[in-house]
């Protein structure tokens, strides 16, 4: 049995390397709108997608273990595709509650795909992960999957929820490479394989002229996390819900965002 809060709400605690996971927890709090939530961002080492594996399995289980003796979560979901793709045995092994990882939405897509021809879009530290290759051969058999990693694509999330605006031609300019040549006309679905890119679905559409279905896995997510928490407490308001930073700025945009996004309080650390 997953362990209570002290006040008999579940909670979770979603970690990112910075705003990426606000779209999953979109789609935890969606789904379970009582649930009481917490947010981690590593501001002080991302992007992620430039960072060694060998980087991320020395870091992250040693950020995470002290915080969630502190919070005591009942699960903690790892709301980055490149974190998940590579520390994710590392994290499991040090934390007594359960953890839940980013899968990209490779299955799904493939399903949906009319002319099998999809991409995999996420930051290049996922894109030639080796477990990215196991998901093709196994759900996207028959498919021509085209894969396209960027990290300018992260700062530009980063930059719409610190209240920039997106730059229009830089995403353009990110993704053509996707839509190239003969099989770039097919391809008719693409996996949002980084947590950050959902938050710019809008843009993205606007700057691409074929008819395309942008497919992330937020909502998978979200039944996992309600598979994984006990029915004690539910129903109940959420208690305040904190949102820490590691090493990031507290600057009134970045605030708002986090405000918008359900956590009424942002803590630098």
């Amino acid at each position: 049995m997953a362990r209570l809060t002290p006040d008999n709400r579940p909670h979770a605690l979603l970690f990112d390397s910075g705003v990426g996971g606000l779209s999953v927890s979109a789609e935890v709090r969606k789904r379970m709108p009582d649930l009481a939530q917490s947010y981690l961002a590593d501001d002080a080492f991302r992007p992620y997608g430039e960072k060694s594996e060998k980087q991320l399995r020395a870091r992250l289980p040693g950020l995470l273990a002290p915080v969630v003796d502190m919070l005591r979560p009942d699960v903690v979901v790892i709301a980055c595709n490149t974190a998940s793709t590579t520390a994710l045995p590392s994290i499991r092994a040090v934390l007594d509650v359960p953890v839940v990882g980013v899968v990209p939405a490779i299955k799904p897509a493939a399903k949906l795909s009319r002319t099998k021809t999809i991409a995999v879009l996420g930051t290049p530290g996922t894109v030639r992960r080796a477990y990215v290759d196991e998901l093709i051969d196994r759900f996207a058999d028959g498919c021509l999957v085209r894969l396209a990693g960027s990290v300018a694509l992260v700062e530009e999330a980063e930059a719409k929820l610190s209240g920039r605006a997106v730059d229009l031609d830089r995403l353009r300019a990110e993704i053509a490479p996707i839509f190239d040549g003969r099989d770039g006309a097919d391809v008719d679905a693409v996996v949002l394989a980084c947590t950050h890119f959902p938050l710019l679905v809008d843009e993205l559409r606007s700057v691409t002229r074929q008819s395309v279905a942008w497919i992330d896995s937020g909502e998978a997510i979200a039944r996992r996390v309600e598979s994984l928490l006990p029915d004690e407490g539910r129903g109940e308001p959420p208690a305040r819900a904190t949102a820490f930073s590691i090493g990031g700025t507290a600057d009134a945009a970045r605030r708002e965002a986090f405000q918008l996004s359900g956590f009424e309080a942002f803590v630098t650390l």
